[in-house]
């Protein structure tokens, strides 16, 4: 196996592990709200997924900056 094909595999496998992972909170919204419509869960996942606790700029690590750099 080519390096190519162990970091295609690795990205595949970061890719379905985020998808999984909202999965899993499109889940916990339902159970946690199930009054709520279709869309009404989808908007609170996404305002999830924009705001989650630790993660308010991003994943990366280091200060946040203006996009794109000058």
């Amino acid at each position: 196996m080519g390096r190519m094909s162990v970091e295609a595999e690795r990205l595949r496998t970061a890719l379905a592990l985020f998808d999984d992972g909202v999965a899993l909170m499109r889940q916990n919204l339902r159970r946690r709200h199930p009054e709520l419509s279709a869309d009404d869960i989808d908007r609170l996942l996404g305002d999830w997924l924009r705001t989650r606790p630790g993660a308010e700029h991003g994943d990366a690590v280091g200060t946040p900056g203006a996009w794109p750099r000058r």
